[in-house]
């Protein structure tokens, strides 16, 4: 049970969303490393709702495996309540459920479910977005949530175990891939209301040219320039060592910016001031531009984001 009016909500829109940490959990069973996901299955939930200007209120969690290890589930359930410490929403319930007959061995399935709350007048459509408008976007940590099928694969072929060093920086394989999504609510709501943002995209699978062109109006598309913001060592590497495409990279991954913010441009320094007072690291990163057909993402400058 919830109390919305105890929220301190006058006449709230209610907004839910459903989600999962996909192939990720693959990864976290050979790595033997749980205490991530958790945070995963949060995030990937109430990032989803504050795009459209919502606070998340509530969320519960299925967790669904073969037969119950409780270490393994406490350090899930840990992870779960990390990610709703870090969302400023209540774990208020979840299902737990053993079915040998679906599940096999060690295997296990999370599913979350989560709702918030936004004032009816404050809901964020992208409708005000015009041509001209300023794209900030807020660095990622790491790969999130999206893409672990690819990124499995890279590593099957290269016979990599998870516990090897990452070739793309300190300690293991399995740690460097197992970060944790970033969370975006608190950030991303303190702009809002302050009256400074205009759309929000949530960069997940579809990665920076799919997910961008859902928040914009028809006849409006986005050009970045990839100069911008640093590509981390991890993507170079995924790039290089699977033989992936910059710009399949652009359509897979976030490549380094797990939420765009679209703004005015007179409002770019006062947003870019509370988001980075909250926690994050802002670039700005393009402008929103008129488009003849469907709305579009170019990316110039990409090729020279990818030295090495």
């Amino acid at each position: 049970m919830f109390d919305i009016a105890a929220a301190g909500f006058k006449d709230p829109i209610l907004v839910a969303a459903t989600d999962g940490v996909g192939t990720k959990l693959r990864v976290a069973l050979s790595a033997n490393d749980h205490s991530s996901v958790g945070v995963d299955l949060v995030a990937m939930c109430v990032n989803d709702l504050v795009v459209q200007g919502a606070e998340p209120l509530f969320f519960l969690d299925y967790f669904a495996t073969a037969k119950l290890d409780t270490d393994r589930a406490e350090d899930v359930i840990k992870g779960i309540a990390e990610g709703c410490r870090q969302a400023g929403c209540a774990l208020i319930g979840g299902e737990t459920a053993e079915m040998p007959g679906m599940y096999h061995g060690e295997d296990y399935d999370l599913a979350g479910f989560s709702v918030g709350a936004v004032e009816r007048g404050k809901v964020l459509t992208g409708a005000e977005i015009q041509a001209g408008d300023i794209v900030l976007g807020l660095a990622s940590n790491g790969i999130h949530s999206n893409g672990f099928s690819l990124v499995r694969n890279i590593i099957d072929d290269l016979d990599l175990g998870y516990d090897s060093q990452a070739p793309f920086g300190d300690g293991t394989l399995g740690i460097g891939l197992l970060a944790p999504t970033r969370i975006y609510v608190k950030s991303c709501l303190a702009a809002h209301k302050a009256g400074l943002v205009k759309g929000l995209a949530h960069i997940t699978g579809g990665g920076l040219t799919e997910n961008i062109p859902r928040v914009l109006p028809n006849g409006l598309g986005v050009n970045l320039d990839g100069s911008q913001w640093p590509i981390s060592d991890l993507f170079k590497w995924l790039s290089s060592a699977g033989n992936v495409a910059i710009d399949e990279m652009a359509r897979t991954f976030n490549c380094g910016i797990g939420m765009v913010v679209i703004v005015a441009p007179e409002d770019t320094d006062s947003a870019c001031a509370i988001l980075t007072k909250a926690g994050e690291t802002v670039f700005e990163i393009g402008k929103v531009v008129s488009s003849d057909s469907a709305a579009l993402v170019s990316i110039e400058n990409w090729e020279t984001a990818w030295p090495g």
